[in-house]
């Protein structure tokens, strides 16, 4: 047997919910895509003020027309507005467990363009993966002219290279080895 419910005593509960949960809404908005976390705050803020929201309606649905489900189908409707939301943040967290290359990341480009860098004769063992959220972290080995050693400009190389990745990729944070050609012979085969 359920029990009455009271429209307007759930009507206050939701404008007082609605008010608090607008401003956390307010005071994450613009931070929403800092982090995976500030995603996850924002997501749960705004899921708790369309809760707000569906209550109130409830509660004018039941006030007006005395239908007691009213509540139960708002909740229902609210939680497959959520659902979407929830998963691409699930998926993303997992992409970041799994270090998963970010889907926006061309290894192919990104080989080509460093290729281009004058002295560089070959790219290999590339790996981009995220670590955290919004911080992609890139991989390399790059074979170079052995003149580069011999001469002491290997470290002007690696600066172009890496202005190369931070100006065209947005990969602020590479870890290079710089190798003489013929280095990768003596490699594991797996370093291909």
């Amino acid at each position: 047997e359920p029990t009455p419910v009271e429209p307007a005593g759930m009507a206050l509960f939701a404008l007082i919910g609605l008010t608090g949960n607008l401003i956390g809404v307010a005071l994450l908005f613009r931070a929403r895509d800092a982090s995976l976390n500030m995603r996850g705050a924002f997501l749960e803020v705004t899921t708790d003020t369309l809760t707000s929201v569906g209550v109130l309606i409830a509660a004018g649905v039941i006030a007006t027309t005395g239908f007691l489900r009213a509540d139960a189908l708002v909740s229902i409707v609210i939680g497959l507005v959520i659902l979407p939301r929830a998963i691409r943040l699930l998926r993303e967290a997992v992409n970041i467990l799994l270090e998963a290359a970010p889907t926006q990341v061309d290894l192919n480009e990104i080989r080509r363009h460093l290729l281009q860098v004058d002295h560089v004769q070959d790219v290999h063992d590339l790996h981009v993966h995220t670590v955290t959220s919004g911080l992609p972290i890139l991989t390399a080995h790059i074979v170079l002219d052995t003149g580069c050693f011999q001469d002491g400009h290997a470290p002007q190389i690696l600066d172009k290279l890496q202005t190369c990745l931070t100006g065209h990729f947005d990969l602020e944070h590479s870890t290079l080895q710089v190798e003489p050609s013929g280095h990768s012979d003596h490699e594991h085969p797996l370093h291909a």
